[in-house]
């Protein structure tokens, strides 16, 4: 059922890439279209992953550099039965994760510093199995995916409007309306696509992220806490790249732009709601979780300047503070 998701997916971007096309340059503009779309779908395959970690300037870190956060993600990916993504942080005061790679084989996920620095323990361990979940339920694939196009079309329905302005031009079949139909309807389109991809998955990621870390109230309470600071604080990375936003727990958009009209999540508080609900499920019939909140022994002094080089880590002789001490 995945592959013939994504198979549709592919097939469905290609073909509005495609259109584009199109209405810019002709049959020629398609034919165009068609060769860096085919190229686009394998580039995408193997690397879209990558270009969004990038984007967001996320770096790798590890048992060394930050201790108790990747002992979390290795204790809730052996409770779900995964492989051990690779695990990132990125450099930003809003709190918020995502997850990406081609499958679980090749995963990893991402928190922001401000999520590890204004969420509980548990709270980030409700997250990041979430984000776990979407590994399990091959989401990312898609969601990498339809960024790429997704910003991909955008970007080339700002080229129609360069291509309007040269009268010498008559590859255009449908002139004027073509060149509006490229630049508003196909990335609207694709906006689309993205919104239906999110509001599906995202509530079935809820549910097994809690039950990935055994209590729905952790991921609950930091969906509240997300949205409550997600349009106070700019994420400037994802502003400048909207077609990311639907990859996140919850939208990074500050609100301030056209492309947060429609909204790429499910309403949080109808989220929480499911949670809620699920949790008075666990107390009837018992948590099918197994993961402990318990934070894990402190080891920074048995490794010499461990993180001392990033944001989120400190030096072994720093006092604790927080939960990622």
């Amino acid at each position: 059922m995945n592959v013939m998701r994504t198979a549709m997916l592919l097939a469905f971007m290609t073909a509005l890439f495609m259109g584009v096309g199109f209405l810019i340059g002709g049959k020629g503009g398609m034919m165009i279209a068609l060769v860096i779309a085919a190229g686009m779908n394998l580039f995408s395959y193997w690397n879209s992953d990558k270009m969004v970690l990038s984007a967001y300037h996320a770096q790798e870190v590890d048992e060394r550099t930050a201790p108790e956060f990747y002992r979390m993600i290795r204790d809730l990916s052996a409770n779900a039965n995964l492989p051990m993504p690779k695990v990132y942080i990125y450099d930003n005061p809003q709190p918020n994760a995502f997850a990406t790679g081609r499958n679980p084989e090749n995963s990893a996920v991402a928190a922001s510093t401000g999520l590890l620095q204004r969420l509980t323990h548990e709270e980030v361990a409700g997250v990041m199995a979430h984000e776990l979940a979407h590994v399990q339920n091959r989401d990312t694939l898609i969601m990498t995916i339809t960024a790429t196009f997704a910003g991909a079309i955008s970007m080339l329905g700002n080229f129609a409007f360069f291509f309007s302005g040269n009268r010498e031009n008559n590859s255009n079949p449908l002139g004027f309306i073509g060149v509006l139909v490229a630049m508003i309807v196909a990335p609207f389109a694709a906006m689309l696509v993205q919104m239906a991809i999110s509001r599906t998955r995202e509530y079935s990621a809820d549910r097994r992220g809690a039950e990935i870390c055994g209590n729905p109230m952790w991921l609950a309470s930091a969906l509240a806490k997300i949205a409550g600071s997600a349009h106070s604080i700019p994420n400037y990375e994802a502003e400048r790249n909207p077609a990311t936003a639907h990859m996140f727990i919850i939208n990074p958009l500050s609100g301030e732009r056209m492309d947060n009209l429609f909204s790429t999540h499910p309403n949080t508080e109808n989220r929480i709601a499911a949670l809620q609900q699920m949790a008075n499920e666990f107390r009837g019939g018992g948590s099918t979780g197994s993961f402990s909140a318990g934070r894990p022994q402190r080891t920074a002094r048995s490794v010499p300047n461990a993180g001392a080089n990033n944001p989120w880590g400190r030096g072994s002789d720093e006092p604790r503070k927080g939960p990622w001490s």
